[in-house]
């Protein structure tokens, strides 16, 4: 190998060992990000290397202690996938300084929601902004309580979405909710649904609940805690200690004590 290309080897495998890279996933929506970028450790240059948006090296001027990613030249449709990838060096650490303009929002609008006789809940989307899951809730045991999920388009188009509900006796609710990252939940308005069932009994034996039909239910202990969650007809409780507990079933709560 000549002394030429044994420099430049040297330099690329110095390079390589000393580069480390920031990435950033989101999804484009019509904002550009600002990148703060500080002096290398040894004080001499910046600190970031490189700057490339879904493998496409940026074009714009990073060799500054501040400098925007201008997103808009790439011609991106609200909702495209985008992928940051920051190449810098050992030693520093630049900052993405507006990360939320990328990621998932919830921003959906409803236009029906509502369970058909089939015992299927069917909702309608417009105007989502990144793919997130929907979570289906239902209200039993005077709190709402999640029984699914179900994943989101993400665009601003129209969007049919369903899920099979197992309803309990009697006068039901249900509703969607999406939760960004901001982590305050969205929610649809409540969908209600009227089940022509025969309310649930149960029988208890010494170490067995049995009950007159299969049935969601959950224990809780006399601390609150849950200790034992289901769809069954029959609940094993060998393996609960002596003590008293609370048990939800149906739309109905009640206690039970084990001895």
């Amino acid at each position: 190998m000549s002394r030429y290309l044994t420099s430049l080897f040297f330099i690329f495998t110095i390079f390589t060992l000393n580069a480390q890279e920031l990435s950033l996933k989101g999804i484009y929506q019509g904002s550009n990000l600002y990148v703060m970028n500080p002096f290398a450790s040894s004080g001499v240059g910046f600190c970031i290397q490189e700057v490339k948006v879904n493998d496409k090296i940026s074009t714009d001027e990073i060799a500054s202690s501040a400098f925007e990613i201008d997103l808009s030249q790439y011609h991106f449709k609200t909702g495209d996938p985008i992928e940051i990838r920051i190449t810098h060096k050992s030693g520093c650490t630049p900052k993405i300084l507006n990360p939320n303009v990328v990621y998932a929002k919830s921003t959906f609008d409803i236009s029906k929601i509502e369970v058909g006789n089939d015992k299927i809940l069917r909702w309608t989307t417009t105007k989502e902004a990144g793919s997130l899951d929907f979570i289906i809730e239902q209200f039993r045991w005077n709190k709402w309580v999640k029984i699914g999920t179900v994943k989101g388009k993400g665009t601003a188009s129209v969007h049919p979405y369903s899920f099979k509900i197992t309803p309990h006796s009697g006068q039901n609710k249900f509703r969607v909710k999406q939760i960004d990252y901001s982590k305050n939940p969205r929610y649809s308005k409540d969908a209600v649904y009227r089940a022509i069932l025969p309310a649930v009994t149960y029988k208890k034996s010494s170490n067995q609940i049995i009950f007159s039909t299969n049935t969601m239910y959950e224990i809780y202990n006399y601390y609150g805690n849950i200790v034992m969650k289901g769809n069954a007809e029959k609940i094993d409780l060998t393996q609960l200690s002596a003590g008293d507990y609370f048990l939800n079933y149906d739309n109905k709560m009640d206690t039970f004590r084990k001895k």
